[in-house]
């Protein structure tokens, strides 16, 4: 009986002492738990990383709470000069009409109230200014026409009212010919870019925000988005980014900006001929009458001293080929009044090209 009693003390005491072991091996003894983690780190990133690019950029871009009678928005900024002028997107500012407020909140909480001075909706660009702020750190202007494909960027906004939202990717194509807004078929309400085109994520909200290069410099205005059940769009719908944006070349919005600011008004390249919009051929064909039931070619005008007739097919421009009449006007808003151009057209069969001067025309 006492050999039996100690079997059983022994078994016992045997399956306490592996309950306790095994409870300290899973709880690591009587201490509390403390799990291994990095110490500190400096802030600082490297100026072309995209959290170094974020940190430069971030202080300069704002955004604008658009509210009219009948409509209101949410779109994005950036800062030009000490002045307070900021440059964004017409479609941004458009909801406000005449006597709508726009309200300007700047990366760290400060708002101020903004009018504009100028918008223009052929570029589908504006510039909005606000008074009685300190501080203000303009973002520098890069050049688009430096810029390849597959160079990285990053794009700032507020995507569906998110501040201060940045995305990165590269430059996935160049010049793509984009028409938004408005009716089709050359009216005065169609925005037209020949823009870039990148796999930034942009959503709505970051309509006028920068593209900035790895030096953080802006290259381009965010304007629209290419959704997966629309075409090109700026922005009118909540559709969400399928990695198909485009961005206006900062080339074009330095010129606009600055004939906002100074003008308040854009000038717009022409050649001085209406277009048939409805031409279904390959290429942009030149009317046979003008809107007003005129001659299509404006007498005097670029196109006819540059020897342009009615039923002329304009199929390239200074050697890049144009498939539409919109491919046309996009790669004519690309350049300014005064540049030169080399038109490739087709008459009666035949092949010839032409050198153009373009004319000019107010945007408003």
């Amino acid at each position: 009986m006492l050999v039996l009693g100690a079997v059983l003390i022994a078994l016992v005491s045997g399956g306490v002492g592996g309950a306790v072991g095994a409870y300290l091996e899973r709880n690591g003894g009587i201490d509390d738990v403390e799990l291994p983690q990095a110490g500190a780190e400096a802030e600082g990133r490297a100026p072309d990383s995209v959290a170094g690019i974020a940190a430069s950029a971030l202080p300069s871009v704002v955004t604008l709470h658009v509210r009219g009678s009948e409509a209101q928005g949410t779109g994005t900024g950036f800062v030009l000069d000490e002045r307070g002028h900021i440059l964004t997107n017409h479609h941004v500012v458009e909801p406000a009409g005449s006597n709508g407020e726009i309200s300007v909140t700047f990366s760290g909480g400060e708002t101020a109230k903004g009018k504009v001075v100028g918008s223009d909706i052929g570029y589908d660009l504006a510039v909005v200014k606000v008074t009685g702020v300190s501080g203000l750190k303009p973002l520098p202007l890069g050049n688009s026409d430096n810029v390849q494909v597959g160079d990285p960027v990053v794009a700032i906004g507020a995507p569906f009212d998110l501040e201060n939202t940045v995305t990165s990717g590269i430059i996935s194509a160049k010049e793509r010919p984009i028409t938004a807004g408005g009716e089709s078929g050359g009216g005065s309400d169609v925005s037209y870019v020949d823009a870039l085109q990148t796999d930034a994520p942009i959503n709505p909200g970051n309509s006028g925000g920068p593209l900035v290069d790895s030096k953080a410099r802006v290259i381009g205005i965010n304007s629209a988005i290419r959704s997966a059940d629309s075409g090109s769009d700026l922005e009118s719908s909540q559709a969400g980014s399928i990695g198909l944006g485009f961005a206006i070349p900062i080339n074009q919005g330095k010129r606009v900006a600055e004939e906002l600011i100074n003008t308040g008004k854009a000038t717009h390249p022409v050649i001085g001929v209406t277009l048939d919009m409805d031409y279904a051929g390959d290429g942009a064909r030149v009317g046979d009458k003008g809107k007003d039931g005129g001659p299509a070619v404006t007498r005097g005008g670029p196109g006819d001293q540059a020897g342009l007739k009615a039923g002329d097919v304009v199929t390239e421009v200074d050697g890049q080929r144009v498939h539409s009449g919109e491919e046309l006007i996009v790669k004519t808003r690309a350049h300014r009044p005064g540049d030169r151009l080399e038109l490739t057209l087709e008459r009666d069969g035949k092949e010839r090209k032409v050198t153009l001067v373009l004319g000019s025309a107010d945007g408003s």
